[in-house]
């Protein structure tokens, strides 16, 4: 059973609530959990623990992996982390990589990190200039629950209101962030028992709902890369039911298909070389334009890390002249039209747009396919030994742009 939503009596007075909540934690435990689908597929189940400023969460996922997991959290003043401990179990993983633990200690002005595992131990030191750091892993909402709880609780120490945002840090926990330092997220305070979330991991938008004491209810990503909907469970699913069925499918069929995978597109026109590395978001049913995709705002052109587009020699890119090396790729979609942005730097997250870089833009070509495409995809074609078009397919729309060699 899902727990029915209360409704706010109103925003400050939730806000007061929670900071009090947050600044003298009630003793009493409380049991329950969260599952995450994507479609008709379970895709994370949690069960949580919290007494105090203790948390506790026994949890498996597939994304797309199966990894086990044991947390164990105490919270700071605010609803923040203070200490952090969890053990993954990932049996895919080569043997030396299947059990990992992670130790997170975070301070007003730091995080430090230790990651385990028999291949070694990697270290983390992160300064936060008094920002509040949470942690993340994708489909663990039982930490989302957390994130939100604290920026509540800044809220409330701040005075903000509905419409607001909070500034918040975060570090990450798994294998395939390792490589990325801190990065940034925002809550919006909304009305209605709701609250938006935004951070460098998200392409888009995820929204959550809370019951009158800031308990969260629901998750949906319907506005991200990200197609999810959580709910809350009243009680604690048999957590190591759900991971032996998982580990035996996985092992007999293979994960679940990755949700925006990396690709490569590679295309010589003439002589010239080139090459485009880009995440691939599946549309899922979603509408694209407008809400996924918002109108008048930079768009990274994919998912994850920015869209890196390499020429072996100069070219022309819908009248943008090229010299030979790494570009990124982004675009700003209108109710009437695109344009095509081409900057200079390369190599970065797909959130860190720095706008000084750009080398240009131009307006691309704009069709509506009769025949809608589930995943994003980029393609080169040559049309002859000089001339080629660069295509972005997604949904409905394609967009198309002319590739001239000198």
């Amino acid at each position: 059973m899902i727990l029915q939503r209360r409704p706010f009596q109103s925003l400050p007075l939730l806000l007061a609530a929670l900071a009090a909540i947050a600044c003298s934690p009630a003793e009493q435990e409380q049991r329950y959990g969260f599952i995450a689908r994507l479609g008709r597929d379970t895709i994370s189940v949690e069960s949580v623990t919290r007494r105090g400023n203790k948390v506790v969460v026994d949890g498996v996922d597939r994304f797309p992996r199966v990894s086990r997991r044991h947390t164990e959290i105490e919270l700071g003043s605010g609803s923040t982390i203070r200490h952090l401990v969890m053990d993954i179990h990932t049996p895919s993983e080569p043997a030396n990589q299947r059990e990992r633990r992670v130790t997170a200690d975070v301070t007003p002005d730091s995080v430090h990190i230790l990651k385990t595992d028999s291949a070694g131990r990697l270290r983390y030191n992160f300064a936060t200039n008094g920002a509040v750091a949470m942690a993340h892993v994708p489909q663990m909402y039982s930490l989302y629950e957390l994130y939100f709880d604290a920026a509540f609780a800044r809220a409330a120490a701040l005075k903000r209101v509905a419409g607001d945002t909070v500034q918040l840090r975060q570090f990450y926990i798994d294998r395939e962030f390792d490589r990325f330092p801190l990065h940034h997220g925002v809550v919006r305070l909304l009305s209605g028992n709701r609250a938006e979330i935004q951070h460098d991991w998200l392409a888009g938008t995820g929204q959550a709902t809370f019951d009158s004491t800031g308990r969260m209810l629901t998750y949906s990503g319907a506005r991200t890369t990200y197609l999810v909907d959580v709910a809350r469970l009243d009680s604690q699913p048999d957590i190591k039911a759900v991971a032996d069925k998982w580990e035996a499918l996985e092992a007999a069929n293979g994960g679940v298909r990755q949700l925006s995978p990396r690709d490569t597109v590679r295309s010589s026109i003439g002589a010239v070389s080139i090459t485009i590395d880009y995440s691939r978001p599946l549309a899922r049913g979603r509408v694209l334009l407008g809400n996924v995709i918002p109108y008048d705002r930079v768009w990274r052109t994919g998912a994850n890390a920015a869209t890196q587009f390499t020429t072996s020699a100069p070219v022309r890119l819908l009248g943008l002249q090229l010299a030979a090396g790494t570009y990124t790729l982004w675009t700003v979609p209108y109710q009437n039209g695109v344009d095509l942005i081409v900057n200079g730097q390369a190599g970065q997250w797909g959130t860190q747009y720095d706008r000084s870089r750009d080398v240009g833009k131009a307006p691309m070509q704009a069709a509506t396919l009769s025949t809608p495409v589930d995943q994003f995809t980029i393609s080169v074609a040559a049309n002859d030994t000089r001339h080629g078009t660069l295509t972005l397919e997604w949904g409905s729309f394609r967009w198309m742009a002319p590739i001239e060699v000198r």
